[in-house]
């Protein structure tokens, strides 16, 4: 076995008990911390150009964790991972958050829950021991706990964190923020903060933040979205953030989902990524996908597919 797995369970208010992984890579610990996990969307609204029959050509693998049978909807989870090195604690996005306006996801709106920050906690380390926050986009379930209110004040929840923020992203959402505010009510609350605050820096999405850990631009789903490589050859992880979705997407590299800003430049950038990492000890850690989250890719006919990692690590 090329990594060690070391498995913890925590339990959430949906879905009963989800394992929280720990990787060790070479110095480095990755740690998932699991806000939530649920049906989510229709699947056939998730990914608009998916059809019934496609799905139903699916449903014997994808059932039932990555799609629930009974409700019809894709299964999510929402995460963040934290990046330990012997020298920087680094939490790469930051989920939905708490006493957010959220109207158009009712799970969501105004939500007072603790699981974030105690699965945080369950990690040995604390918001305060936080060095930087790496956004790989700036939607709404990947920024949230960036911010967090503070007597009617939206004040950056990591107190000593420099925010990495990639500046064609950011300057696409700022610009959108104040044109059309309502539209993206997360970019208000958890972005412009940290910027007001002055507590982020503009980066590149290829920007390589020290030795072991550097950007991989994959845009597409957003303007300027960022997977994140983690470690050293042969001894690597990488966050994918919203390059991918759902295990259904390594099959079909090319189907977009609802929310992409350009789904043909997405699916490039997916199977790029995973023509380069197919077959080879590289781990991903997704940001979605249910549980188990961690695992490679294989070649698969022309296409992929989604091997997860045990709690054997096989």
């Amino acid at each position: 076995m090329l990594l060690p797995l070391v498995p913890s369970t925590l339990s959430l208010s949906r879905g009963g008990t989800h394992l929280i992984t720990r990787i060790e890579l070479g110095d480095i610990t990755i740690h998932r911390i699991v806000e939530d996990a649920m049906p989510f969307v229709d699947m056939l609204t998730f990914f608009p150009s998916l059809t019934k029959e496609t799905l139903a050509a699916n449903l014997d693998w994808l059932a039932p964790h990555s799609y629930d049978p009974v409700s019809g909807k894709v299964v999510l989870t929402f995460q963040s991972y934290l990046i330990v090195t012997k020298h920087h604690k680094i939490l790469i996005d930051t989920c939905v958050g708490n006493h957010k306006e959220r109207p158009n996801r009712p799970m969501w709106h105004k939500m007072t829950s603790d699981r974030y920050e105690r699965n945080l906690a369950a990690t040995g380390h604390s918001v305060a021991d936080i060095d930087y926050v790496c956004c790989t986009h700036l939607h709404g379930d990947h920024v949230g706990w960036n911010t967090r209110l503070d007597n009617g004040r939206w004040v950056p929840t990591f107190p000593k964190a420099r925010y990495l923020f990639a500046d064609r992203e950011l300057a696409y959402w700022s610009d959108r923020a104040t044109t059309q505010p309502e539209t993206c009510p997360w970019v208000v609350d958890s972005v412009l903060p940290i910027v007001n605050a002055k507590r982020n820096d503009i980066v590149t999405s290829s920007h390589q933040l020290n030795d072991l850990v550097r950007f991989i631009p994959t845009p597409g789903h957003t303007i300027d979205h960022f997977s994140v490589r983690v470690g050293t050859k042969n001894k690597d992880a990488i966050v994918t953030g919203d390059m991918i979705h759902s295990p259904l997407q390594a099959r079909m590299p090319e189907l977009g989902m609802m929310s992409d800003y350009d789904s043909v430049l997405a699916g490039r950038s997916r199977r790029t990524l995973l023509n380069e990492i197919a077959d080879t000890p590289t781990l991903c850690c997704t940001a979605h996908f249910a549980e188990p989250s961690i695992g490679h890719f294989k070649r698969w006919k022309d296409a992929f597919d989604f091997v997860p990692l045990t709690a054997t690590g096989q």
